[in-house]
């Protein structure tokens, strides 16, 4: 044995979308430990967003919400993997596919940049159906944010 502690799995789910590409935007995160269970569940709008810029910046804001649930003491303890409908996000993520959209590539960087203080993170592309806790965040957020929107004009 390598004296090392064992690392604790956390299993994120992040969404993000637009109504209109770019439009209004949010995003969502629900995190989960390893058996499933989950801790938290965030949703939030993020101004206006392509579906790509919004799907990188669901993954940036969860991984801040990792960092103020468990203290960035304890945060290189953790193994995250994060599970994604964003097919093209999760394999620019993992290093599959390459980041060829240039307002992407920031937003990339930092991602990759939040690996100094976590450690490696996981990416796994998953079906629509099995994010539909991180998609209604993203949702519920979008219907409020309008909802809000429509209430100063009448």
């Amino acid at each position: 044995m390598s004296g090392e502690a064992k690392k604790e799995k956390v299993i994120i789910y992040t969404d993000g979308g637009s109504r209109g590409n770019p439009g209004p935007a949010a995003v969502g995160a629900v995190i989960k430990d390893a058996k499933g269970y989950t801790l938290k569940s965030y949703g939030q709008t993020i101004g206006r967003r392509t579906n790509n810029e919004a799907e990188y910046e669901a993954v940036l804001f969860a991984l801040k919400k990792v960092k103020q649930l468990y203290g960035k003491a304890r945060v290189r303890n953790l193994t995250l993997e994060f599970r994604l409908d964003s097919e093209l996000v999760a394999r620019q993520l993992s290093g599959t596919y390459k980041v060829e959209e240039e307002r992407l590539f920031p937003l990339f960087m930092k991602i990759h940049n939040f690996q100094v203080e976590f450690g490696p993170l996981r990416f796994a592309h998953v079906p629509r159906a099995r994010n539909k806790e991180a998609d209604a965040l993203v949702n519920e957020a979008l219907d409020a944010d309008a909802g809000r929107s429509m209430s100063l004009f009448e």
